[in-house]
C-alpha cells in the first residue's frame, strides 16, 4: 500500500500545532516540508528547528516523509539535522536559467557529487524532481541521463506526471524509462492554456493547474502503470491549484479520487 502524503506549501502562515490539525482536517497523517524563508521552519535555523518541528509534529499525529530545503547541496547542516530529525529525503529541483541544458546538467552532477559524500554518511536521499521548461531533467530521458550513474540509495527520481505531460511524454513510457530510480511519485495536474486571441500573430500560452480529474495528465493510467511495475513507494500530492482559494476543497477531492484509483 502506497503511504499518501501531502506537500503543505500552500498553509505557510500556519503555525506548526495549526499546521496538524489542518492537514488531519484534509485526511493526511503525511507531510512533505518545506525548509523556505517565510515558512514554519527557516533554512538559517534548521539545525534546531527541524529536528523539533517534527517532533512538534509527531506529537500532533503527524509524519514528515521529506524536506525540501533551500540549502546548498554542499551545506552538512542540511544532512545532520535531516538525520537528526529522523527525515531521510530532500527533494530538489534543478534550474536551467540561461545556460545550454548541456551545461545545466554538468553543474546539477557537480553539485551532487558534492553532496553525495554527506548522503552516505548520514544516510540521507536526495529526491531530484523533473519539471517542465527550463529545469534539469526537464523530461524522463533526461533525468534517466542524469541519474543512471548515481545510486539510487542516495540520489533518486521525484517523477511529477503533471509536468511529464506538459513536456507531451506519454506517462506509460516514462515510467518505464525511470522506474529504477523512482522514490516518491507527485500527484497534481495541469493544461496548457491559450491566453491569447485568435487574432494574435503568434499564440500565448500559459499553465492552468487543476484537479486530478481535468488535466492532462491521466490519473488512471499512471496509478495504473505504477501497479504494474509494482511500485510500492510513497505519493505526494502537490497540492497546487491556479484557484488557491479552492486548495483545501479541491485537496480533499482528489485525495478521494486517488483513493478510488488505488483501490480498484
Amino acid at each position: 500500500m502506497n503511504k499518501l502524503a501531502l506537500f503543505v506549501k500552500p498553509w505557510k502562515t500556519l503555525s506548526l500545532p495549526q499546521l496538524a490539525r489542518h492537514v488531519r482536517s484534509l485526511g493526511f497523517d503525511l507531510i512533505e516540508l518545506p525548509i523556505r524563508p517565510g515558512f514554519q521552519v527557516e533554512p538559517a535555523e534548521i539545525e534546531r528547528a527541524l529536528p523539533a518541528a517534527v517532533k512538534l509534529l509527531a506529537d500532533e499525529g503527524i509524519r514528515v516523509l521529506n524536506v525540501t530545503a533551500d540549502i546548498a547541496l554542499d551545506d552538512e547542516r542540511l544532512y545532520s539535522a535531516c538525520a537528526s530529525a529522523g527525515t531521510k529525503m530532500n527533494r530538489v529541483m534543478f534550474w536551467q536559467g540561461q545556460d545550454d541544458y548541456w551545461t545545466a546538467e554538468a553543474t546539477a552532477r557537480r553539485q551532487l557529487d558534492a553532496a553525495l559524500p554527506f548522503c552516505e554518511r548520514y544516510g540521507i536521499q536526495i529526491g531530484i524532481q523533473n519539471h517542465s521548461r527550463r529545469f534539469v531533467p526537464v523530461n524522463e530521458m533526461g533525468a534517466h541521463n542524469l541519474l543512471k550513474d548515481y545510486d539510487p540509495r542516495h540520489i533518486a527520481l521525484v517523477w511529477d506526471p503533471a509536468h511529464n505531460s506538459l513536456e507531451g511524454m506519454d506517462s506509460d513510457a516514462a515510467l518505464d524509462i525511470v522506474a529504477p530510480y523512482l522514490c516518491v511519485v507527485n500527484l497534481k495536474n495541469a493544461y496548457w492554456r491559450r491566453i491569447s486571441g485568435p487574432e494574435a500573430n503568434i499564440a500565448e500560452w500559459s499553465i492552468y493547474w487543476t484537479s486530478g480529474a481535468q488535466g492532462r495528465a491521466s490519473w488512471a493510467r499512471v496509478i495504473a502503470k505504477l501497479k504494474a511495475i509494482n511500485y510500492s513507494g510513497p505519493i505526494c500530492f502537490s497540492a497546487e491549484y491556479t484557484d488557491e482559494e479552492r486548495v483545501d476543497e479541491l485537496i480533499v477531492r482528489d485525495l478521494a479520487f486517488a483513493r478510488n484509483l488505488l483501490e480498484a
